[in-house]
């Protein structure tokens, strides 16, 4: 693994607090403003000459005519754009940086030259950041997709003084898990690959060549012995993993151990791709779905402001990745029934209890999947064909307290029929394992996701079925497939059950 041309940048990235803060109305030599005003007017686009222009051409990144803390963490940044997939050399660096020197001298000409090229640079870091090349999400809607935040936007970050990861407007678990890979690189890359043989769980009174082996991957001296220094090493090396705070060597730890490093960036890189289709913080309000973690999240902006426990597709019939605007809410809704299971559950069970399961479950078997079909006698069904596959049959369930859709679906209009939903069933969120679905999500607590997006509960206000409440405004849902995440304290690195981390399309090229 090519890793060695990180060092420059890793300093900086492994270090992401915020920059010290430069005051917004910076002074600058007379003879600079003027200077630069010239430059800014006759070399540059529109864009960069208003945003110039509403600030009487005060430069963002020099602070009484000398670099500001916010220059040199450019250089940083863009010295390690290979992090996020992209190329250094594209932002010429090195140019950057010899103009940033010769810009210490004071003349206005070189200050004025710097302060565009700085200016430049920011801006088409942030551009490349927002473009993404996962063939596996759809934008059902493409004013989700994402687009470059404006020029004025950027510098406007540059200018307040804030983080200048705060620039490219990422979403937080983008700078999150890119934080998180710096400190992976930083700290675990840079192990020795040694296989460890399987075996029993390790502990502090383990003793042999297993642990010997152990200690060599965690770049401990030599020895056979499971010491306070193994423990320590595997501790961080299981918190750095998603692991629990535990001095043990299990069946995970040991998977995570004998992971090639390459393959674990490999997927790193993977998830960063994905993350980076996750929407500005400008969008405002929005949901996050992660079908790995099996987990939901509302977001304000920056502002993470719940999440809750979803059950997703399973591994035959996956949740697909998109993002799509939620615009209503059914209330009483029918749950129109996958074939599969009319053909695995419901035919055998009429077969065996009669016509009067049917009734008693609140199915009806209709004429076809149109939004208006009409109800067909069961009486006339081959029952026995369609448990052997060799009749499909479209059925829904009506509303009532068996109905698997309960009383609330959320509808965001997509061709893959995906929407989220309540459920009767909510034991199934106790379990770890919760890819159960036909692809459609379940939700552990529909009312709040309600209450969330229109402000109270919806309530019918009849017992007919479907009734729809239109949202004042859409709501973005990000349906996405997370399997390695921040955690805060490391990655964690999760099954890839839909098989998804090897598909061609991506943009991974090494970080090096």
């Amino acid at each position: 693994m090519r890793l060695k041309v990180l060092a420059a940048g890793i300093a900086f990235a492994a270090a992401m607090g915020p920059i010290p803060r430069a005051a917004p109305a910076a002074a600058a030599p007379q003879g600079a403003l003027a200077q630069l005003q010239s430059q800014v007017r006759s070399d540059s686009p529109r864009q960069f000459r208003a945003f110039y222009a509403a600030r009487d051409y005060r430069p963002v990144w020099f602070v009484d005519g000398s670099p500001s803390p916010a220059a040199v963490r450019l250089i940083q940044l863009l010295s390690s754009a290979n992090i996020d997939g992209l190329d250094p050399g594209a932002y010429h660096v090195d140019r950057l940086a010899q103009s940033l020197d010769e810009a210490r001298d004071g003349d206005p000409r070189t200050l004025a030259r710097a302060e565009i090229l700085l200016s430049r640079a920011l801006v088409a870091y942030a551009r490349d950041l927002r473009r993404t090349s996962d063939p596996a999400m759809t934008f059902v809607d493409k004013e989700l997709e994402p687009t470059a935040p404006a020029p004025a936007t950027v510098l406007d970050v540059v200018a307040a003084g804030a983080p200048l990861e705060q620039a490219a407007q990422m979403h937080p678990l983008y700078s999150q898990l890119r934080t998180a890979y710096v400190e992976w690189l930083d700290r675990w890359a840079r192990l020795p690959e040694v296989p460890i043989p399987s075996g029993p769980t390790l502990s502090s009174r383990s003793r042999g060549e297993r642990v010997r082996l152990l200690r060599k991957r965690l770049g401990l001296a030599d020895g056979a012995t499971f010491d306070p220094n193994v423990a320590a090493a595997v501790r961080a090396f299981r918190v750095g993993h998603g692991l629990s705070e535990q001095a043990i060597v299990d069946a995970p730890t040991l998977a995570a151990l004998n992971m090639p490093l390459r393959a674990e960036e490999t997927r790193i890189r993977v998830n960063l791709e994905r993350a980076r289709q996750l929407p500005a913080p400008s969008r405002g309000r929005h949901v996050i779905v992660d079908a790995a973690s099996q987990r939901l999240w509302l977001y304000d902006g920056n502002d993470m402001q719940g999440s809750m426990k979803v059950i997703v597709g399973k591994p035959s019939d996956p949740t697909p990745m998109m993002a799509a605007l939620i615009r209503y809410a059914a209330l009483n809704p029918y749950w129109w029934v996958p074939p599969d299971l009319v053909t695995k559950n419901i035919a055998p069970n009429v077969i065996s209890e009669g016509l009067g399961y049917l009734k008693a479950k609140g199915y009806q078997v209709l004429s076809d999947w149109s939004e208006d079909p009409t109800p067909l006698d069961p009486a006339t069904i081959d029952w026995k064909a369609v448990a052997a596959g060799k009749l499909q049959l479209p059925m829904r369930q009506l509303p009532g307290p068996a109905n698997m859709m309960g009383t609330i679906k959320f509808m965001f209009p997509n061709k893959f029929g995906v929407y989220l939903h309540d459920t009767p069933n909510k034991d199934l969120f106790a379990d770890d394992d919760r890819r159960k679905s036909s692809g459609c999500i379940r939700l552990e607590d529909a009312p709040r996701l309600a209450k969330w997006l229109f402000g109270t509960v919806p309530t019918a206000s009849s017992s007919a079925a479907e009734e729809r409440v239109p949202l004042p405004r859409p709501v973005p849902v990000y349906i996405t497939y997370l399997t390695v995440a921040p955690t805060g304290s490391g990655l964690a690195i999760r099954s890839d059950v839909y098989g998804r981390d090897r598909q061609p399309g991506l943009r991974l090229a090494a970080a090096d």
